[in-house]
């Protein structure tokens, strides 16, 4: 197939679910790229009708409550046209030095994937510090490559259909790319405090996969002398035992990180990532306390509810 010249040859992965406040500047920075799929969970919004009128193909994902979620299943099942892949969430933009980068990489390249370094802006403020620079993700691969790892989190209420913080296994060779993508999310903070609502129920089970060793074969594993995510993963490990997280969290990101240098947002990012640590924890206990589970309705063998002890 001849391609439209100037378009990259590679094709785009949009995992997305209402999002017409940050569509249209993500798509507007994909321009370049040869295809792009949006997969939507059945969007309420006008997030269809935005994608197709900038040329996506809009897939529509029913997600089942398990595996696979919806980056998985779009890897398993899209007729991309490209052997590369780029995933960009709806909040992420691709700047035009990134797409040069991009297409000199997958012309000659000895990798079969490479890592994009994000910049994260929250109310307008770069978070340069904190933890929150450099932020390696695994975006840009041969598709037929690579899948999302699975750490067990199936089964929990109210996680998403969508891998958020899953990485990447790619067979072979991976490399990482200078230029940033940008991440700024132009929806509100009710937003921002729903999605970690969620992301919260997702983490609280990982927490209780380290602490009692399950899911980890599907992993990328933990290592403290493998790269930036493997050894990140490993400090994991070391984190969820460790008392008093949520305190421990906003000194590690305002302090120790040099958070206190972005400002008001940087205060305004660590007071939330403390309390969203909290969120974490508090769920955590419930799991335990409910072998595994977050509180549900036991039922009395005349199918009433009874109160969970």
């Amino acid at each position: 197939m001849t391609l439209t010249p100037s378009k990259v040859p590679v094709s785009v992965l949009i995992p997305g679910k209402n999002e017409e406040y940050n569509l249209p500047a993500c798509l507007e920075s994909l321009k370049p790229a040869d295809e792009i799929f949006l997969v939507d969970s059945q969007s309420s919004d006008r997030s269809q009708e935005i994608a197709e009128s900038y040329g996506a193909k809009v897939v529509q994902f029913h997600f089942n409550g398990f595996w696979p979620k919806k980056k998985n299943w779009s890897l398993e099942n899209l007729p991309f046209r490209n052997e590369w892949v780029l995933i960009v969430d709806c909040d992420e933009r691709i700047p035009p030095e990134l797409w040069q980068e991009i297409a000199q990489v997958i012309q000659n390249s000895d990798c079969n994937g490479y890592y994009l370094n994000r910049k994260v802006l929250f109310l307008g403020k770069w978070i340069r510090h904190g933890g929150k620079y450099p932020d390696w993700n695994l975006r840009l691969f041969k598709h037929k490559k690579g899948r999302y790892e699975n750490l067990g989190t199936e089964g929990v209420r109210n996680t998403g259909d969508n891998e958020v913080h899953e990485h990447v296994i790619l067979s072979g060779q991976v490399g990482y790319l200078n230029h940033d993508m940008i991440h700024e999310d132009f929806r509100d903070i009710y937003q921002w405090l729903e999605r970690h609502n969620r992301y919260s129920n997702w983490e609280a089970k990982v927490y209780y996969n380290v602490l009692h060793g399950e899911a980890q074969n599907e992993s990328i594993g933990a290592n403290f002398f493998g790269d930036a995510v493997q050894r990140k993963r490993f400090l994991k490990k070391l984190w969820v035992r460790l008392p008093f997280k949520p305190t421990l969290r906003f000194i590690l990101f305002y302090f120790i990180q040099l958070g206190f240098l972005d400002g008001k947002a940087g205060y305004i990012y660590a007071r939330l990532l403390s309390q969203y640590e909290y969120q974490i924890g508090v769920k955590l206990y419930e799991l335990i306390k409910f072998g595994g589970q977050l509180n549900r309705p036991q039922l009395t063998p005349n199918n009433s509810p009874t109160d969970a002890q």
